[in-house]
């Protein structure tokens, strides 16, 4: 990886020079909101960089949960990887159609996974394209098998025990990335059966506050500051919330190119926390 890989962003340019490189494996982790109308693997199979693999976020999760798109256990993801020809050692750039979005949920899950050479293209298909970077469609060539050895991150992951602990530490730090809106309770949840407001003590930064209009993140001294005006020590431990858990990665993503690498995701994040008649504790309005 580059010199900014420590940072877990590689750009375009990068990425088109080391395609041909044998240990590199691009994943196409793009996905959408289910009410985005849009059909992800539909889209790959039109245009992707060229020998990107697609990574289904529906399929690489735990099918025995209620909730959307959870971790999968690390015996399915290692089936997965292994029928994908991922192996242990694998150079890893995920990106996604939008810019920054779904394929920093890619890359938080193979970190949870204990995969550390992963990397997040800085703008995606989106600033790739309006490079004019060539473009391939049709299904991937079908890749050897590979073993693959997870070892769970257990670091930055979250679960609802430890983020009801969380809310009996002083000083605990936790970031929601949902729009302000949804945050704050003033508008409803786009999942039914989920109450508005936000977990108690936890602050706001929007994902999309984070990023610029050709999808690649704003600059460094510009994420520092959004994430001090929000009341957040990026030196200090955080846990990162949202509505299923993508967007949160967004903000664990950010945090990483701070210097916080063990930013945690909490997993259920408000599609768990939310639910009605489950009595866990609720705030809306503005952070206090």
């Amino acid at each position: 990886m580059p010199t900014n890989a420590q940072h877990w962003i590689v750009e375009t340019d990068w990425l088109e020079s080391h395609l041909s490189s044998p240990d590199l494996i691009v994943l196409d982790g793009s996905w959408h909101l289910p009410n985005a109308g849009r059909d992800a693997k539909k889209e790959y199979l039109a245009e992707h960089i060229p020998g990107a693999i697609f990574f289904d976020i529906e399929d690489l999760s735990d099918e025995k949960s209620s909730l959307p798109h959870m971790l999968p256990s690390t015996v399915k993801f290692a089936s997965r990887m292994k029928k994908m020809g991922i192996g242990d050692g694998a150079r890893i750039v995920v990106y996604d159609s939008t810019g920054i979005f779904s394929a920093a949920r890619v890359w938080w899950t193979f970190r949870a996974m204990g995969h550390r050479d992963v990397a997040v293209l800085n703008g995606g298909l989106k600033k790739w394209k309006a490079e004019g970077r060539p473009l391939e469609d049709g299904p991937a060539p079908r890749r050897s098998e590979r073993h693959y050895s997870p070892l769970q991150n257990t670091e930055i992951i979250r679960d609802l025990d430890e983020m009801k602990a969380l809310l009996k530490k002083p000083g605990a730090q936790i970031v929601d990335a949902r729009p302000k809106p949804r945050f704050e309770g003033a508008e409803p949840e786009p999942r039914p059966g989920l109450r508005s407001g936000h977990i108690p003590g936890s602050r706001s930064v929007p994902s999309q506050s984070l990023l610029q209009a050709d999808g690649t993140f704003k600059p460094t001294a510009e994420l520092a500051e959004i994430f001090k005006s929000a009341g957040i020590d990026v030196t200090r431990p955080v846990a990162t919330t949202c509505g299923s858990g993508v967007t949160a990665s967004i903000l664990a993503l950010a945090l990483a190119t701070l210097g916080q690498t063990n930013a945690a995701v909490y997993d259920g994040s408000w599609a768990e926390w939310g639910q009605e008649d489950n009595g866990l504790p609720i705030e809306t309005g503005p952070a206090k």
